[in-house]
């Protein structure tokens, strides 16, 4: 069975909006579990737009709810990270003034610092992901890198996808990156910007093991609500 990860940073967004308690991540992180979720990711950025340090804390405690912890390479957060001991973390590229998160890690650039990061969470026995392009390149040096898993970073595809342009380069691309990191014996997720059409389309790769999907889920949610939303793309990965 493929696996849904649900990002609810947008539900703090919300909260933030205002600046007051409602709606509060962690009751949304209980709710997605409840209704289907098969773990929740949170994005604690360097400058808290969404997700709060007492919201990783509080979420990262529940028991029995696995939490994929999304993090930058900054030393401060790592440190954080390391502190509330998520299930998962998964190390993303991270520029102040992006909207959103743009691409995949500079491997190349960063190998370095990356290797160390990943060796801290693995002595703490925290399953790693490297959020990177669909690039043989960056597969092989993940592996170089001893890093658990890969997710793959969906974007461009989608963006390809919901433009109605050709999109089979690079979805063939993605294929091939999957086909190798799984030889390689890396578990390949995939994520970034998916909505109902471009999950199916990946779902039939079967190499790629785990969906973490956030902004157009939850607000799908808002016209249909979380369980309806959640069900439907249980459906459509496990299809």
């Amino acid at each position: 069975m493929k696996r849904l990860g649900v990002n609810i940073d947008h539900i703090a967004t919300i909260r933030n909006a205002r600046g007051e308690f409602h709606p509060d991540p962690l009751y949304a992180a209980k709710y997605v579990m409840n209704n289907g979720a098969d773990s929740i990711t949170i994005h604690l950025r360097e400058d808290r737009r969404h997700i709060k340090d007492l919201d990783a804390k509080r979420i990262c405690i529940l028991k029995n709810i696995p939490v994929n912890l999304e993090i930058s390479t900054n030393n401060e957060i790592v440190k954080t990270a390391l502190r509330i001991k998520p299930s998962f973390v998964c190390i993303v590229p991270e520029n102040r003034k992006e909207v959103t998160t743009e691409g995949g890690l500079d491997l190349i650039r960063n190998k370095k610092r990356i290797n160390q990061i990943i060796k801290k969470f693995k002595n703490k026995k925290i399953r790693t992901s490297l959020f990177i392009n669909p690039s043989i390149k960056d597969i092989k040096i993940s592996k170089q890198l001893n890093t658990d898993c890969i997710e793959i970073h969906t974007g461009y595809l989608s963006n390809l996808v919901k433009s109605k342009k050709k999109y089979l380069n690079e979805l063939n691309k993605i294929k091939k990156c999957a086909r190798l990191a799984n030889k390689l014996g890396i578990e390949v997720h995939a994520g970034h910007g998916l909505d109902y059409k471009t999950t199916k389309i990946l779902s039939k790769i079967n190499e790629i093991k785990e969906f973490n999907i956030g902004h157009f889920l939850i607000g799908e949610s808002i016209f249909f609500g979380l369980p309806k939303v959640i069900k439907k793309f249980k459906k459509i990965v496990n299809r």
